[in-house]
């Protein structure tokens, strides 16, 4: 719980100190909310540990855990989603694309409402055939989380290995390759969780007392809230806020990296020595780290400013 509640104060103060210098980035938020929520189901098991006869209470303990971690599965995704952008920007911002990504997104409100409906009939409802279809209703649920969890992880390698013709668009700070790394590394945790908790939800309930070994109590916080809690620890301490910044109100191919800053454009006029035409030569990230040389091609009319 105290690993929870420093995280969320270190990602709401960094979201304030964000929005007071106009560097809006809102998964800091969305970070705060995840770590509140686990605050919430952590208490609350607490809560039920004393009162283990409470129905409410056990509804309650059960619903928390597994929607908050949808949170996490939401910003891997809005990060995957960036980085197509950004190495293929007219596949990433295509219509058929964006929309796609847009079904994933709504659909995590209606598994939501599938789980939280199943886990609260399933203490109540007494008919065997009712529960066998809460059971595959629950199923249906976290299978979702499941493909959604690992879902950046072929996005970011299909961004890697298809040829690009343009240009990486830059967006935020620090090397392309560690933004690649940090989403790697994160996905590759929440997909390890995911993977627990659907693979104990197909095996059938073992009775309380002969219970299967992955219904111990150090395999559920295991593969639960310590992946979690060194997921949002990657984030805070590697600082997603700066890494993964896009420019306000992105709309389509070079918008990522067509907004400069004023202090840089002042330098490169200055040392350019006001000609235009002889501006100061610098390399792109994808020269300096060695990555991949896009094929060149004749700028379009609609591309936009690729950095």
């Amino acid at each position: 719980m105290f690993l929870f509640l420093v995280g969320a104060i270190c990602h709401m103060t960094i979201l304030q100190i964000n929005l007071r210098r106009g560097h809006k980035f809102l998964m800091s938020g969305i970070l705060f909310g995840f770590c509140m929520a686990r605050e919430v189901a952590l208490t609350i098991r607490i809560v039920w540990a004393v009162y283990p006869e409470d129905t409410q209470i056990a509804i309650a303990a059960a619903i928390f855990v597994p929607i908050g971690v949808l949170l996490l599965f939401l910003i891997n995704l809005i990060f995957a989603q960036r980085i197509l952008r950004a190495s293929h920007p007219h596949l990433g911002w295509n219509k058929a694309v964006s929309t796609t990504f847009t079904v994933l997104y709504a659909l995590i409100v209606v598994m939501l409402a599938i789980i939280v409906t199943a886990t609260v009939d399933n203490f109540f409802v007494l008919k065997p055939n009712a529960h066998n279809t809460i059971r595959d209703l629950t199923i249906t649920a976290v299978t979702y989380f499941l493909f959604l969890s690992f879902l950046p992880i072929p996005i970011v390698v299909l961004a890697i290995l298809l040829p690009r013709k343009t240009r990486v668009e830059k967006f935020g700070s620090g090397r392309w390759r560690s933004k690649v790394g940090v989403l790697l590394t994160s996905s590759v945790l929440l997909c390890l969780g995911s993977s627990f908790r659907a693979a104990t939800a197909y095996k059938d309930p073992r009775p309380k007392n002969n219970p299967a070994w992955f219904d111990k109590k150090w395999c559920f916080y295991l593969f639960n809230f310590t992946l979690e809690t060194i997921v949002i620890y990657l984030y805070l301490l590697l600082r997603v806020d700066r890494r993964f910044h896009v420019p306000n109100g992105s709309k389509g191919p070079g918008d990522y990296s067509a907004v400069q800053r004023p202090q840089e454009t002042q330098q490169d006029s200055g040392e350019s020595g006001g000609d235009s035409s002889v501006a100061t030569r610098v390399n792109s990230e994808e020269e300096v780290f060695d990555d991949h040389m896009p094929i060149e091609r004749e700028p379009s009319k609609d591309m936009g400013i690729l950095v």
